[in-house]
């Protein structure tokens, strides 16, 4: 009796390796930004950390350092579950009221904006750890003044772009078309990532620019408001894998490999995540082999005694 309550107990342990090991193997983290229009994180990231070009970049840095432009795709909330405006107040939007990306949030004209006109658009979002979700782009109504703090009441309700996003991203990058409305000067794109695997949500803010500002954005613009610019740059992968070595995210790459370093990206070629992935079976199996493992060890223990008692 004693050695089939062993096997039962033997049989719960292993079954709970087993259950961390595919907990384990399914929770990598979805990580990434709006490459176009450039977001303002990953418009500094490519100015360069250490040596930013444009006035806001370094004054970006001089108020955070530069570790939030090392971390560019981690502006989350990992427990969201839809529920942004609850956990967003206004002139939180573009940190995602995280204290480490508040420089974001600063209300200036001079951002680093991508020239636009009315009409269809496709966006890119570089992923580097794509899930389900559906991203969501909204934009600023007419009134809204750059050099205020963003508000949520800024934003027009209806999305300018809306599609679910799956475990595959093309060479690393979500493409999805959208549709711009009439705007003049300076706007904003307010991007949310809300995944469907995860209650974990990013975010991100773009400046655009339509041209052509109304007489009301060039009053409150100045003396912060920039002529009109080339379209920013994007970060290269180049310099997105140069970065890795100063990436303290954590979401080890795609697919919950631990033998990847922190901030691994999804490769420049399509990449598939989670059912994908051979990582999960690995990790399975190894969890099995040790489970019977030591289950067998135990059994063979507990025979060993049983037979000495009965002798």
């Amino acid at each position: 009796m004693s050695i089939k309550r062993s096997a039962l107990s033997v049989g719960v342990i292993g079954a709970a390796v087993l259950a961390v090991a595919a907990t384990t193997a399914g929770t990598a983290a979805a990580h990434g930004t709006m490459t176009n229009p450039v977001s303002r994180v990953a418009a500094c990231y490519a100015e360069g950390p250490e040596n930013p070009k444009s006035q806001i970049c370094k004054d970006l840095v001089a108020m955070s350092g530069t570790q939030p432009l090392y971390d560019w795709n981690e502006v989350n909330i990992a427990n969201a579950d839809g529920h942004h405006q609850a956990l967003i107040p206004d002139g939180k939007l573009c940190s995602a009221n995280r204290d480490k990306y508040k420089a974001l949030d600063l209300p200036r004209a001079d951002w680093p904006a991508t020239p636009v006109s009315a009409g269809a658009f496709t966006f890119k979002f570089r992923t580097t750890a794509p899930h389900l979700g559906t991203q969501t782009v909204y934009i600023t109504k007419q009134s809204w003044d750059p050099t205020q703090p963003l508000k949520w009441s800024d934003l027009d309700p209806t999305p300018v772009a809306q599609v679910p996003v799956t475990r595959t991203a093309t060479d690393g990058y979500y493409n999805y078309a959208g549709t711009l409305p009439q705007r003049t000067g300076r706007q904003l794109l307010y991007t949310i990532w809300q995944r469907s695997d995860s209650p974990e949500a990013f975010y991100s803010c773009s400046d655009i620019d339509f041209g052509k500002a109304s007489a009301a954005q060039l009053a409150a613009a100045q003396p912060a408001a920039a002529p009109a610019a080339q379209a920013p740059a994007v970060p290269s992968e180049e310099q997105i894998t140069a970065g890795l070595s100063k990436s303290t995210v954590a979401h080890h790459g795609h697919g919950g490999n631990p033998n990847e370093p922190a901030g691994a990206v999804v490769p420049t070629a399509s990449a598939a995540v989670g059912g994908g992935s051979p990582t999960g079976p690995l990790l399975l199996a190894g969890a099995a082999a040790i489970g019977v493992g030591w289950a067998g060890m135990v059994l063979r223990r507990r025979r060993f005694e049983a037979v000495r008692r009965d002798s």
